[in-house]
């Protein structure tokens, strides 16, 4: 403030007469407008200075160092005024801010303001890391102070969390009172950080954070101001609390506005669990098709349908209207996702559940097995762009059940249509036949003239046994009028001598086309009376045994072309074999054992390549050379075999040769 007019001065100073009724105006005029602490403070030096000779000096200067303490006790009024306003402030953003961070930087921005203070932060405790990190800083300089961390036994922080109390240090980089954190000091020099007062933020007795004010100089507060630090941390503390309620009852409202909706959605799933148990309980009851049981889960479930038969072929399919998937109209038997479906439909069974199959091409594919009894009687596939949830999953399987009660249904009435076919065929191949006529009559009704000489075809075959392959050709043509069935593990077909060639034929198509190589069988020549029948059965089922000892597959062979083998089907005496193995191969057989010779397996090799030198030194990993001059020592030993009967027999030798060799007859799926 200015100092005293120029008249007042002289007054002052050189008037020795001057009393204190005659300073008092100056000095209230000095309050009035408010004048700074120098020119109070140079108002004193000027009377001081008065000559000691002066009257009343000492109440003169006495009357200075009142007016002056009055000064100090206005703005210490006016600093509570200002701490109390803050305060206010503080309280009324707790009651009106809802976002965290803005209240916790109004309260440390209005804490630096308050305090006249360089730098200013607040910190949080991290109960995983056990440390502090500060969460808003002001007036900082430096990047790393907005990042700091301090550890709750490290700095003042240690200090106020072992007190709960606020704590001061005017010159905090060379304090000694507690255990410095080296990364902290570096950060406070960088800051240029003297002066540190740090209040804890409290809540229930435990200290959830700090709020430090910060000066570049040394400094001591008041303790008022440290006061009013306290009380703005507590602001904060309540403030940080607050938001941890408002952020748990919001959570809580959450989780219950999801339970709810998970409630409804639970109701709303088993209201249309039970509507699609009834509608499929509806149709199994009206007698519906397959087909239509098959649209009906499509629609209720959203998506493609395929029902499978025990060969894993497409016997019913549906899709709901709008469904866009094509990954079920794409489906085979024998695709790429053909080992996953039968991986599933494995765990199916097990479990009696469905099972993820497969993705492909953004849709998933659902199987389950189909049981009927003990048995398997297919699968039902569902195709859909994302899984189904546990209520709808449940629909699925049940369904699946109504299709099986369907299957199984069809099953018996095949079987019901077949019992008499079945029972004419055991009749016939029976060696306790039936009345003739009775047979004959049974035998018209299936188209089959017994009058007429007959032929039989017994055919073995893999997995699913013939009982289904039988099923499966008597439901279509051009099969289906023929007297067939399951008898022993393999399938039999009787059919008149004049059609034996088409039936023939039409099953060597049919079994290429579903069965690959996976099969064998034997066509009898034609017999003339039924009586004939049993010993012909008999006959047949020997020569399948030596068919499975000779390797073959994929083939049925007639009777007549197994002539030649007539001594190894017609006979189980080994001896007769032996004679047969040494009257075609003896001498190579004997040749190698003597010398040690490979000739016998050289020329086996040479059969099973299609008689092809290159091939079969390829194979056996020798020289092609070699593989001329055993096959001419074979020659020498044996004669010529060039025509195709010698060749046969050899051949035919050579296989006996090798699975007598082994100990024991491959099965089909070994041949």
């Amino acid at each position: 403030m200015p100092a005293l007019p120029q008249e007042r001065k002289r007054t002052i100073g050189p008037s020795l007469g001057q009393t204190a009724d005659e300073i008092a105006p100056d000095l209230i005029g000095l309050l009035h407008r408010n004048a700074s602490a120098e020119e109070f403070a140079a108002c004193l030096a000027h009377v001081e200075a008065l000559p000691d000779a002066l009257q009343r000096k000492s109440g003169l200067v006495e009357l200075v160092r009142m007016a002056m303490a009055l000064r100090n006790r206005l703005e210490l009024h006016e600093q509570r005024e200002r701490g109390m306003l803050a305060v206010i402030e503080s309280a009324q953003d707790l009651s009106s801010r809802l976002d965290l961070t803005g209240l916790l930087r109004a309260i440390v921005s209005r804490a630096r303001k308050l305090m006249g203070a360089h730098l200013c932060w607040l910190t949080i405790y991290d109960a995983a890391s056990g440390e502090f990190q500060v969460v808003v800083a002001d007036g900082a300089i430096s990047d790393r102070t907005g990042k700091m961390t301090a550890g709750r036994n490290l700095g003042v922080a240690g200090i106020v969390m072992s007190t709960r109390l606020p704590f001061f240090t005017p010159d905090y980089l060379h304090d000694n009172r507690f255990v410095h954190d080296p990364a902290l000091d570096d950060t406070f020099r960088d800051e240029g950080v003297a002066a540190l007062v740090g209040a804890p933020l409290m809540c229930d007795d435990n200290v959830i954070g700090l709020l430090f004010v910060a000066d570049r100089y040394h400094r001591t507060h008041t303790a008022l101001n440290v006061s009013i630090l306290c009380t703005l941390a507590t602001h904060a503390a309540v403030a940080i609390n607050n938001a941890k309620a408002f952020a748990e009852a919001k959570t809580a409202l959450e989780n219950a506005d999801l339970a709810r909706a998970e409630l409804e959605r639970h109701a709303r799933d088993v209201q249309e669990a039970a509507e699609a148990h009834e509608q499929l309980t509806s149709l199994l009851a009206k007698g519906a098709s397959l087909g239509a049981l098959c649209e009906s889960v499509a629609q209720l479930l959203n998506g493609s349908v395929l029902v499978l038969d025990e060969a894993s072929e497409v016997i019913s399919r549906a899709t709901a209207p709008g469904y866009t998937g094509t990954t079920a109209d794409a489906y085979a038997p024998h695709d790429a996702h053909s080992a996953a479906l039968a991986q599933a439909l494995r765990e199916s069974r097990q479990a009696g559940r469905s099972a993820v199959a497969f993705s492909h091409g953004g849709e998933l594919c659902r199987a389950i097995a189909v049981i009927g009894g003990n048995d398997v009687l297919g699968a039902v596939l569902l195709f859909r762009h994302e899984d189904l949830r546990d209520i709808s999953l449940r629909t699925f399987e049940r369904s699946s059940s109504v299709i099986g009660v369907v299957l199984l249904s069809q099953e018996r009435v095949e079987a019901s249509k077949s019992r008499d076919v079945s029972t004419l065929l055991h009749t016939l191949i029976s060696p306790r036949q039936d009345e003739p006529a009775l047979t004959q009559d049974r035998a018209e009704r299936f188209g089959l003239d017994l009058s007429q000489p007959i032929s039989l075809m017994v055919v073995e075959m893999e997995q699913p046994r013939p009982g289904f392959w039988a099923r499966r050709l008597r439901a279509g043509a051009p099969l289906s009028d023929l007297v067939m069935d399951e008898v022993d593990g393999v399938l039999v077909i009787v059919c008149g001598a004049t059609k034996a060639q088409d039936v023939l034929a039409q099953f060597t198509a049919f079994a290429r086309s579903e069965l690959g190589d996976a099969y064998r069988g034997v066509l009898s020549r034609p017999v003339r009376t039924p009586a004939e029948m049993p010993a012909l059965y008999a006959t047949l089922r020997r020569a399948l045994s030596v068919l499975g000892r000779l390797g073959m597959r994929g083939n049925i062979v007639a009777q007549n072309e197994m002539a030649l083998y007539s001594v190894l089907f017609e006979t189980h005496d080994q001896a007769s074999l032996n004679t047969f193995l040494n009257a075609t191969i003896g001498t190579v057989m004997s040749h190698d054992r003597k010398r040690g010779s490979e000739l016998t397996a050289t020329l086996l090799a040479y059969f099973d390549n299609n008689q092809n030198a290159k091939t079969t030194a390829a194979r056996m990993g020798i020289h092609v050379n070699t593989v001329r001059q055993r096959l001419a020592s074979v020659e020498e030993l044996l004669g010529h075999w060039g025509n195709a009967s010698r060749a046969l027999e050899i051949h035919v030798a050579l296989r006996l040769w090798s699975l007598g060799m082994s100990g024991e007859a491959p099965a089909l799926e070994n041949a």
